[in-house]
């Protein structure tokens, strides 16, 4: 082979295993957020009359096995509208860990679980890397939340620490092909991300739920 062409073959190969390396480190480099916190001050946009028809709560529960006196989360819990769903579906002697990373969001579920007298729910402030829940959860729901998220697979990764031998998480968001209530439309993630991270946290897709008419229900296991 003549010099000048083994010289332009290896230059070729080494640009080649230097991009692939350079994309190598930039897959395994956190994924920044895609949306902001939700601002508290903007609570009752989410709490619009028709939410529970399309949301359809009591359906994502049953995806999920939630049953009476079940210990789940809810991460991400901002006001606290699916958390109270939740402790009405676990009852009296079941638990609810509401947990969100902004202290005026716990303040809002606190004072809404007092006024609806829920008891059975606590709530966790966390961090952007750690919800702090406790372990021997039956369910781990995340909804509306995950783009949010700073570090999505340390979090899932705690969140996967957290769930019984048998416990299920739940993510719910928004589809990116639909036109609805929800974020703008850069602000969502196609689901084969949030299963590429789950995968990377040690999670295993059990189901991909299509039921719903503006989100897509994504259940993992250990």
């Amino acid at each position: 082979m003549p010099a000048v062409l083994r010289a332009v073959l290896t230059g070729m190969l080494l640009s080649g295993a230097i991009a692939l390396s350079a994309a190598t480190d930039v897959d395994q480099q956190p994924r920044a957020a895609h949306g902001r916190l939700f601002p508290p001050e903007k609570l009752g946009e989410l709490e619009g009359p028709d939410r529970d028809e399309w949301q359809q709560p009591e359906r994502i529960m049953d995806a999920l096995g939630i049953a009476t006196g079940a210990r789940v989360a809810d991460v991400g819990a901002g006001g606290g509208w699916f958390t109270v769903r939740l402790a009405r579906r676990v009852g009296p002697d079941g638990r609810v860990f509401a947990e969100d990373i902004q202290r005026q969001m716990i303040e809002s579920i606190q004072r809404r679980v007092l006024r609806e007298n829920l008891p059975q729910v606590e709530t966790r402030l966390g961090t952007s890397l750690d919800p702090a829940l406790p372990a021997n959860l039956d369910a781990v729901l995340i909804v509306d939340t995950y783009p949010q998220l700073d570090d999505p697979v340390a979090m899932l990764r705690h969140v996967a620490a957290s769930l019984a031998p048998t416990g299920r998480l739940g993510i719910v968001d928004f589809r990116s092909d639909v036109y609805g209530p929800g974020p703008a439309m850069d602000e969502r993630l196609e689901p084969d991300v949030i299963i590429r991270d789950a995968a990377r946290a040690g999670l295993r897709l059990h189901a991909h739920e299509t039921f719903l008419r503006y989100q897509y229900l994504l259940v993992f296991t250990r």
